[in-house]
């Protein structure tokens, strides 16, 4: 079987990855971005997502592939794969233009015969009802002159315990032709290939699943809430209830949920579900309040660990360490950092931050002081919140070392008088 020209449009935390594998496998790939600065880089040989290396680029540059700006002339590609973020407006409703943007470059490139898969997560619809449309503005109809399929992208960033080519890869099609040919295509790539029904199945795959983590996070959230004013350890509940082989999977509490999935994907689904029924998704917007409610909790512990020691928080200087929204992964995207921020610089204190990820991180809006070095951090700080346990973090050092600390992790021992867990 000779091996296809793939373009990848939108190269990111999901759309590399993706590029990699595909040459990996054999295939002439194009990247596809609107960022210069991403193309430029990417040409020089340098990654600037953290699960590649600079070596991965330079061994995808050395199997052919090509970046190239969504401006600039696109070869003769057999397979497009949409990786475009789908963030939510400042008015917390689906931002699809980078889909229509991604749609209207492939329109006035595709070919017969073309196969076009968006992977960037979306409401149900979205590859028929939105995608489709524009594509066919080429004068070629989806489903008979080309191929519409949707996949669901299922990158976790710094995980290794699953390779790309381990994680089965959910498919659905406009018709059951296009949902072949991207079986088919994905099979090359990935062990285990699951197809759904249709197009709105797959969709709605990946919002289940992100909602799914999105509920069981804010329902131990509010259980570690309860437990801290019951007096019950909840960190050793939950290891005592992850013991049982069957019927519970464990997820732990922590000061909010970040990145670019779970504090999202669950409001595309609560919005298309509001927009086609008119109910509201009730468990969806009770996890949102009470996982945005987290860096408002966080700053009531702040402040009554202080007023312990006779201390006020107005005035007081609060270290947060570790301000990305996942362990040793460079991004801080949607991390709930950024609200303990500025709730803390309203009440008075002031912040300081020490993330060796993101040395230099500054929230829009709000007046930090980045730390550069750990144990002058821990020296010149009244209490240190540990919101991301990085590995190059020295935990009991840490604890050791700082007036109050209090772990949003359950990370360190809480027998010292000087250390709270969440």
């Amino acid at each position: 079987m000779t091996a296809p020209v793939v373009a990848v449009v939108g190269l990111g935390y999901v759309g590399l990855p993706l590029a990699l594998r595909a040459a990996e496998c054999g295939m002439t790939v194009v990247g596809i971005d609107a960022s210069e600065a991403v193309i430029t880089g990417l040409r020089a040989g340098r990654s600037h997502v953290d699960d590649l290396t600079h070596s991965d680029i330079e061994l995808l540059l050395s199997r052919g592939f090509t970046p190239l700006l969504s401006s600039e002339p696109i070869p003769s590609v057999d397979v497009f794969l949409i990786c475009v973020p789908t963030p939510l407006s400042a008015d917390g409703v689906p931002d699809l233009s980078f889909v229509h943007a991604a749609g209207r470059t492939i329109a006035s490139v595709i070919q017969p015969g073309a196969l076009v898969v968006l992977e960037s997560t979306s409401y149900p619809g979205t590859t028929e009802d939105v995608l489709r449309p524009i594509l066919e503005e080429s004068g070629l109809r989806a489903g008979a002159d080309f191929h519409l399929a949707f996949s669901p992208e299922r990158i976790d960033p710094g995980r290794s315990s699953h390779s790309f080519a381990q994680t089965p890869k959910v498919v659905g099609g406009l018709t059951v032709a296009c949902r072949d040919a991207a079986a088919g295509f994905y099979s090359r790539l990935v062990d285990v290939v699951v197809t759904t029904s249709g197009l709105r199945e797959a969709e709605m795959a990946k919002l289940l699943e992100n909602t799914y983590r999105h509920i069981n996070i804010a329902f131990v959230n509010e259980m570690a809430r309860f437990c801290h004013l019951l007096g019950i350890d909840v960190w050793d509940a939950i290891a005592a209830a992850s013991t049982k082989p069957f019927g519970f999977q464990r997820f732990d509490p922590g000061p909010g949920v970040g990145g670019h999935c779970i504090p999202i994907d669950p409001n595309y689904l609560s919005h298309w579900v509001h927009e086609q029924t008119g109910e509201q998704f009730r468990f969806v917007h009770l996890a949102q309040e009470i996982n945005a409610g987290m860096p408002a909790y966080l700053v009531s512990r702040i402040e009554r660990m202080l007023a312990d020691r006779g201390m006020p928080l107005r005035g007081a200087r609060v270290l947060l360490l570790g301000v990305t929204y996942k362990p040793d992964i460079a991004d801080d995207r949607e991390t709930p950092a950024r609200p303990l921020a500025a709730l803390l610089k309203d009440a008075g204190a002031a912040v300081l931050v020490h993330d060796p990820l993101l040395p230099r991180w500054s929230p829009p809006g709000v007046d930090v002081t980045p730390v550069d070095d750990i144990h002058d951090a821990l020296l010149g700080c009244d209490v240190a919140v540990l919101l991301q346990a990085h590995s190059s973090f020295e935990l009991t050092a840490i604890a050791h070392a700082a007036p109050l600390l209090l772990d949003t992790r359950g990370v360190v021992s809480a027998e010292s008088p000087t250390v709270e867990r969440l």
